[in-house]
């Protein structure tokens, strides 16, 4: 499938995985809305990639609506949503607090289930579109001190397999990626992107996932694909 002139959403696109995978889509072709929360960061790199910009927060309902009117208003249709916003938490068993979880599954899950949401209304008008959610290899395994950010993953999982039976007869695609581990901002006080280290992965190999999954004819599609280094130690 071609990707020149598609329209895509791509949120927490200003830095890491979302920045890397929205300029992959616009070099080929696509015209790319990012979202984030740091509205002078979003310009900039709107700005440096040529990507459409909109600051919204996807634990805002108010903006998840207002993201979606201007998306109808400025160019009609809707063609992907790349569900790429997420925070992480780490606490041990005896430490965790309501708090902390609901702070994480508020952008993980409920964030990324609003988005789609209204992005399905979109699609079974249109008969078609794809929703990309990209989780974590913990949603796969959880992990030593990973119960909030892994139980956030293993949510996000299951919210793919139940999109992808239900808009299957819509033509609607449902893809989830599973990145292990990418050194970017994710995660970090200062959101400062972290130096790439030789034996990770760094953002490029998820991009050139992403691209592979949506080119892919419409007569098919890859329901989950998970991407480790291939020599991380």
């Amino acid at each position: 499938m071609e990707l020149k002139d598609k329209i895509y959403i791509v949120t927490g696109g200003s830095s890491g995985l979302g920045k890397a995978m929205a300029l992959a889509l616009i070099e080929n072709g696509a015209k790319v809305i990012i979202t984030g929360r740091d509205a002078d960061k979003l310009k900039r790199v709107g700005e440096e990639i040529n990507a459409t910009t909109f600051h919204a927060d996807v634990a805002s309902d108010s903006d998840i609506e207002a993201l979606f009117e201007f998306v109808k208003t400025e160019f009609g249709s809707l063609d992907g949503l790349i569900n790429n916003a997420g925070i992480g938490d780490w606490a041990a068993i005896d430490e965790m607090d309501r708090a902390k979880m609901k702070h994480v599954f508020e952008i993980n899950v409920f964030g990324a289930s609003m988005m789609a949401s209204h992005a399905a209304k979109m699609f079974k008008k249109q008969n078609y579109g794809d929703i990309v959610n990209i989780a974590s290899t913990a949603s796969q395994k959880g992990f030593k001190m990973g119960s909030i950010y892994a139980a956030s993953k293993f949510a996000l999982r299951g919210l793919s397999q139940c999109w992808q039976a239900e808009l299957r007869p819509h033509n609607v695609r449902v893809i989830q990626i599973n990145p292990s581990e990418v050194p970017t901002a994710f995660s970090a006080e200062d959101r400062q992107e972290r130096p790439l280290e030789d034996n990770k992965l760094r953002p490029k190999e998820i991009a050139d996932v992403l691209i592979a999954t949506l080119k892919m004819d419409r007569r098919g599609f890859i329901p989950e694909v998970s991407v480790f280094a291939t020599n991380p130690f």
